[in-house]
């Protein structure tokens, strides 16, 4: 008649309480999982399980947004001091550049037209030291408008630029070479003027008019911005340009401006947009960044394992317990309900703490790198090497709900084996292993 009553109850899949998840099922369940003295070694599987979930999920988190920010951060920088598409002539130089831009300009979408002359030099100070450098040529009123310069101005300023008498140079660039506002940069061209005897180096020093620091190292270390009709003159160029970068509202959509700036110039030109110019890069940053969370969620899955391990050693501890509540009517559903929210509430903690340290990591990394800059005496992610003068972390929600759901997901499917042997468990048996 015992046997019977069991396995009426088994059919009905309701516990005492006659609700699933009822009080009586969460009683018992938080009951499991608060450890007594003879249980110590399930405390420590269950307590491992839980930093694992919580480090996993705060890793992937922190991860994610620095990888998101380093992304945000260099496109913004490249973008900022170069033009979103560059058009360059096809049938000789652009000797109308100031009509050609102007016409450019207006398009719909297009926010400026940058005529520029470009060309490699080696800078060097006259109290020794010199660097390689790409000298940008531009006017003064189209670098004005390019905030990325004319607000990043950190000595100096831009009046001596627009008279035509100075040039401007990146931060890292003068204290590589020791110069300062005032001094004079000499500037060597291996295209200079061609004699019986040769081409020679052109060779002239120009006055710093300003120090500009843009955030990225690569082109605070080499960039020079010389006056447009100057540059002209010292690469040989007067009165053209060799291409024009144009700006526009809306990077992403460079596509749709394809055809009206191609009408707009009237002539045949050659377009290239900044996806195009640097897309190898963005793709190595793409796969870097999926592999990363890839390999990161191991860490999730194997704090996973950790739960079936510990819910299976449970299950064979509460043996006893077990049989006793299947005698006392607890359904098969009952106890598998009741040994699935033991282990689903280790999974829950440790996401939501994961998610809570991720996001406070997240929002002072930049102190945190400070901070173990400063106890192990070294530049953690120097600016030289990651491009970046600061360690940025942009968290993006639809990535954080991804990993919250990838992580509560593994809690739950690891839950299921010992949860089921647990409501598989014969009451008989249990209580003649005791």
């Amino acid at each position: 008649m015992a046997e019977a009553a069991v396995d009426r109850s088994s059919t009905s899949g309701l516990g005492p309480a006659g609700k699933p998840f009822s009080t009586f099922e969460r009683l018992v369940a938080w009951r499991y999982l608060r450890a007594r003295r003879k249980e110590a070694f399930i405390s420590v599987i269950a307590g491992f399980s839980f930093v694992g979930i919580m480090l996993g999920v705060a890793t992937l988190i922190i991860v994610m947004a620095v990888m998101n920010g380093f992304r945000t951060e260099l496109v913004s920088r490249i973008l900022g001091i170069n033009g979103h598409m560059i058009v360059q002539p096809v049938d000789g130089p652009f000797t109308d550049y100031p009509d050609l831009a102007s016409r450019l300009a207006a398009v719909p979408g297009v926010k400026m037209a940058l005529p520029l002359v470009e060309g490699q030099v080696l800078a060097s100070a006259q109290a020794g030291g010199s660097t390689g450098a790409l000298v940008r040529g531009a006017r003064a009123e189209d670098l004005t408008k390019l905030k990325t310069i004319s607000d990043n101005i950190k000595s100096g300023d831009i009046v001596g630029y627009a008279s035509g008498e100075g040039v401007l140079i990146g931060t890292r660039m003068a204290d590589q070479l020791g110069l300062r506002v005032g001094d004079l940069i000499t500037l060597t061209s291996p295209e200079g003027d061609v004699t019986p005897m040769g081409v020679n180096p052109r060779v002239k020093s120009y006055k710093i008019s300003g120090l500009f620091e843009i955030g990225m190292s690569e082109y605070d270390s080499s960039i020079i911005f010389m006056p447009l009709e100057e540059a002209q003159l010292y690469f040989n160029a007067a009165g053209l340009v060799q291409s024009i970068e144009l700006f526009v509202d809306h990077p992403d959509d460079i596509d749709a401006l394809r055809s009206k700036v191609e009408e707009a110039a009237g002539r045949q030109i050659n377009l290239t947009d900044w996806r195009q110019r640097n897309q190898t890069f963005f793709s190595a940053l793409q796969v870097e960044r999926n592999v990363m969370f890839m390999i990161l969620t191991l860490i999730v899955l194997v704090a996973a394992l950790n739960i079936i391990s510990g819910l299976i050693m449970l299950v064979k501890d509460k043996g006893s317990d077990i049989a006793i509540l299947r005698t006392m009517g607890a359904s098969a559903g009952a106890i598998m309900r009741i040994f699935f929210m033991t282990g689903a509430a280790i999974g829950i903690v440790g996401t939501i703490a994961g998610v809570l340290l991720g996001v406070l990591v997240c929002v002072n990394i930049e102190s945190i790198r400070q901070f173990f800059s400063w106890i192990s005496g070294t530049v953690i992610f120097n600016p030289q090497v990651y491009f970046l003068s600061q360690l940025p972390a942009e968290m993006d929600l639809s990535e954080t709900i991804s990993v919250v759901v990838m992580a509560l997901s593994l809690s739950f499917i690891a839950t299921i084996f010992p949860a089921w042997r647990a409501s598989r468990l014969d009451p008989v048996q249990a209580l003649r292993y005791e």
